[in-house]
């Protein structure tokens, strides 16, 4: 038994949990407050893809219409002999099967299996371990599109019934599909939830619900407690409240949720949980609830909120970490980081450090509320995550992730000699400097993705991203020379966008891949949000919105821009033309290709990316840089040399990395200076040193510190472990 039940409604990750309820568990751990946390997407999904279960499928399936799932229908036996081989594979436990997957003999295939063609450049030689995932996935695909046309057209892997949720002003149409029969899914999902419930009998069970995709599935579970558990009560929290039901006003809401919170959900559990233990108590936080049937928004509590450091450590117990599988959907290698491998999910800090960009919910608490949390602490935290998941990959979920605490971080996890691996969200800081990014890459940063938007310095100024097109090129260059993937973010059909500066973006981004210095991206086309500078005054921007009624759901926004361009006729040709230039096709060719319309001749300089690099200068000194020895003690010998009749000693210094070595010849004399300095210099010392320190303390001894800095022999360390920050 436990007090509370947390629960990720389905359907969100395949490949890895959700993190809300493990940061409320870890919360909740604090404070002696008993949870249990469910992912009920993830059990849901291998229900149904089990013998079992595609058994149960074909049984109560309407009848094809189409030739594929004629096909797949026809198939159900190999489907039923293979699926859990599949599922097996695909939760790592069962390796030895990517040959035969690779064979081509083993997998029923259907119309997914059409684009193999394609895929073969797409994914060129891959490793058979991640073809066979990719065509694994492909087989799950296909089983997919099936279930959507033969049992149920809301399925989706990572949502279900999406279109109910989404920009949902009223609760009209939504209210009226909960009055309908449980579908095939809602049935399993359900069975799940009931043996939830009878195991862990709560007193509560809170919901937190991310995204649209998982509000249909947590209305349907809350009416199912609300039916056969009248006497438990029930929450709802998360990224969708957040955003979405700000002004709720639907009182029918409360026929299936007792509570509906809104941002940190922390101190209002805390406050719900106080309230069910003790019913007399009145204390709520942010917090909508129903009295004299009517919607009311109760905020009364004095407490302020916890800090990050009050929190605790994210915990994943309860959840079936075995079960999440790995799949690789498309060619695309920053997607693949979010669809393969299991990742612990943490925050460096909340909200966003820099909170301007005009087309972000600045406006809300999760941007809004800027808290960092102290290196230390969140290393402490990575360890006891390694110890209880025995997983070392983290994915941290920052809005953007600061570089100062970046920094601090990659030093604390080489202090602990900690082999992790790790990526995250950023904003390409003029701060991240090459050394900056060969030290993130030695503590195990393997990727990162960031915002470029709409590459035009016009309406980068204009959205206040705080960046220029030159500045993202030479701090990708940075991040792509140290070994570090970047996935950009790419923004089309903002307000006042020109069809011409639409064109120059994408040029812009051609030669970011030709240069080398971008390897992955994304087309998005903008959206208004309500709690977006742009949604809060549109005339500023240049939009008209289409205003409705708000009784229940109210975040994106349908508006008119007034140039009267139709952005959406460019998405096709953007998202192709990004496809090919991601593997190294068509960079080349002229804009028009990907485009059936006429558009017109960019008047971006051919080489303006590659003038950008080249202007970016690199002979920098800081006297408040501090140095860091990333590299090994080197290898040292002495040796005489007389020419002459002058004689002088010489010291020979060979550095060893993981990839090759390099070899420098000092004066003795500076040569045991600079032995000495290693140990001041190294992550593990407390020195912290500063290049103004290093020079005072070199022209004690020698002159010119600035032509021994710069010499041959110092540039080489450079590349084997010498930084500045």
């Amino acid at each position: 038994m436990k007090d509370l039940l947390l629960i990720t409604p389905p359907f969100t990750q395949l490949n890895t949990p959700y993190p809300a309820t493990a940061y409320l568990k870890g919360f909740l751990n604090t404070k002696g407050i008993s949870a249990f946390q469910s992912d009920l997407g993830i059990e849901v999904i291998v229900a149904i893809f089990s013998k079992k279960g595609l058994t149960e499928l074909f049984q109560i399936c309407s009848p094809p219409q189409t030739f594929n799932s004629e096909r797949i229908f026809a198939l159900q036996a190999d489907y039923i002999q293979t699926i859990e081989a599949v599922m097996a594979f695909l939760q790592g436990k069962n390796q030895t099967l990517a040959r035969q997957i690779c064979s081509g003999n083993f997998l029923p295939q259907a119309s997914r299996f059409e684009q193999l063609d394609d895929m073969e450049w797409a994914f060129g030689s891959m490793g058979m371990q991640d073809k066979a995932k990719h065509l694994a996935t492909l087989y799950l695909e296909d089983l997919s599109d099936f279930i959507v046309e033969c049992v149920d057209e809301n399925f989706g892997f990572s949502r279900y019934a999406e279109r109910l949720g989404r920009s949902a002003n009223s609760f009209d149409e939504l209210y009226d599909y909960l009055q309908s029969e449980p579908t095939y899914i809602d049935q399993i999902t359900i069975q799940i939830l009931a043996e939830k419930l009878h195991t862990v009998q709560p007193k509560l069970v809170c919901f937190s619900v991310p995204f649209p995709g998982n509000l249909y599935s947590a209305f349907r579970c809350a009416q199912y407690i609300k039916k056969h558990h009248p006497k438990v009560k029930v929450a709802m929290g998360g990224g969708f409240p957040n955003t979405e039901l700000r002004e709720l006003k639907d009182h029918r809401v409360f026929e299936f949720f007792d509570f509906i919170t809104l941002d940190d959900g922390e101190l209002p559990i805390e406050l719900l949980y106080a309230k069910i233990i003790n019913p007399g108590a009145a204390e709520f936080k942010r917090t909508f609830l129903l009295e004299n049937n009517s919607v009311v928004y109760c905020n009364n509590s004095s407490k302020p909120d916890y800090k990050q450091s009050q929190v605790g450590t994210p915990d994943y117990s309860d959840l079936l970490l075995d079960q999440y599988i790995s799949v690789i959907e498309i060619a695309n290698p920053m997607h693949s980081l979010w669809s393969d491998g299991r990742w612990n999910k943490l925050t460096m800090a909340h909200g966003c450090y820099w909170g301007k960009c005009t087309f972000c919910d600045i406006s809300l608490d999760y941007i809004k509320v800027y808290e960092p949390i102290a290196a230390k602490l969140l290393v402490d935290r990575m360890e006891e995550l390694v110890a209880q998941t025995s997983e070392t990959g983290f994915h941290f979920v920052d809005e953007a992730a600061p570089p100062a605490l970046m920094r601090e971080l990659a030093l604390e996890i080489l202090r602990r000699k900690l082999s992790v691996t790790w990526w995250t969200n950023i904003r390409f800081e003029k701060s991240f400097t090459r050394d900056l990014c060969e030290l993130l890459k030695a503590s195990g940063c393997i990727a990162v993705s960031g915002g470029l938007e709409v590459a035009s310095d016009r309406l980068l100024e204009l959205i206040k991203k705080g960046v220029t097109v030159a500045q993202v090129a030479q701090v990708t260059r940075n991040f792509t020379e140290s070994g570090i993937m970047v996935h950009a973010y790419l923004m089309y059909g903002y307000p006042t966008q020109t069809v011409q500066e639409t064109i120059d973006s994408l040029e812009m981004v051609r030669q970011l891949f030709e240069a080398g210095v971008l390897q992955s991206g994304f087309w998005h086309q903008f959206a208004m949000t309500a709690h977006s500078p742009v949604g809060m005054d549109p005339d500023a921007f240049g939009v008209i919105p289409q205003v409705n009624d708000i009784t229940f759901a109210h975040n994106d926004i349908q508006f008119k821009d007034t140039t009267g361009i139709n952005h959406d006729k460019f998405s096709f040709g953007l998202k192709k033309s990004l496809f090919n230039y991601m593997h190294g096709i068509g960079l080349d060719y002229d804009l028009q290709e990907w485009f059936d319309f006429k558009i017109p001749r960019t008047k971006v300089a051919p080489n303006f990316i590659e003038d950008c690099l080249n202007n970016d200068a690199e002979f920098k000194i800081k006297p408040s840089s501090r140095i860091i020895w990333l590299g090994n003690n080197p290898v040292v010998s002495t040796t005489t040399k007389s020419k002459k009749g002058v004689t002088w000693e010489l010291m020979q210094l060979v550095f060893h990395d993981k990839n090759d070595q390099c070899e420098i010849v000092l004066d003795l004399q500076k040569g045991e200076w600079l032995l000495a300095q290693f140990c001041l210099w190294s992550v593990h010392s407390a020195a912290n040193t500063t290049i103004a320190q290093v020079k005072a303390d070199f022209e004690t001894q020698f002159e010119d510190f600035e032509l021994f800095w710069f010499s041959k022999s110092m540039l080489k360390l450079k590349d084997f472990g010498l930084i500045m920050l």
